[in-house]
């Protein structure tokens, strides 16, 4: 829940700076003097590259939300039984132990798309995000693609 609004109050605010910078956008654009055309081509480009990528992230989220009550609805979501430290992260080492589970699940059904996913979540919970993403959006894709094959 806490992701959600942070999120949200997020979109929010980069909707205000959207706003406030298309507008100085237009008066630099207004001048017609080159360097500040420049200046306002780059305050039009700007903003809307951290608009795309709030919404590919916004996107991300709430289709593996989707994934995560799908799985709990089958009862195929792992239990988060990995100790935790103080601070809420899990302890890595017994994260690390555990992570060969999913690892190997993920090589004998490398078609699965629930397979992938828990291997994302290992990933993430060894602390490694950059794999935790990309085992995350191969999920997605192939999750698609299975939908897409059974219609």
């Amino acid at each position: 829940m806490k992701g959600r609004v942070a999120a949200l109050v997020m979109a929010l605010l980069l909707l205000l700076y959207v706003v406030l910078v298309a507008q100085r956008a237009y008066l630099f654009l207004r001048t017609g003097e080159p360097i500040a055309v420049v200046l306002g081509a780059a305050l039009v480009v700007l903003p809307l590259l951290g608009a795309w990528a709030l919404v590919v992230e916004l996107r991300f989220g709430a289709r593996t939300q989707q994934m995560v009550r799908e799985l709990a609805a089958s009862g195929e979501l792992p239990v988060d039984d990995v100790p935790r430290r103080a601070s809420g992260r899990y302890d890595r080492e017994a994260a690390d132990a555990a992570f060969p589970r999913w690892a190997a699940e993920a090589a004998e059904s490398p078609d699965d798309w629930r397979s992938w996913f828990r291997l994302g979540l290992a990933y993430d919970a060894c602390g490694d995000r950059r794999r935790a993403r990309r085992a995350l959006r191969w999920s997605i894709k192939l999750r698609g693609e299975a939908a897409a094959a059974s219609r």
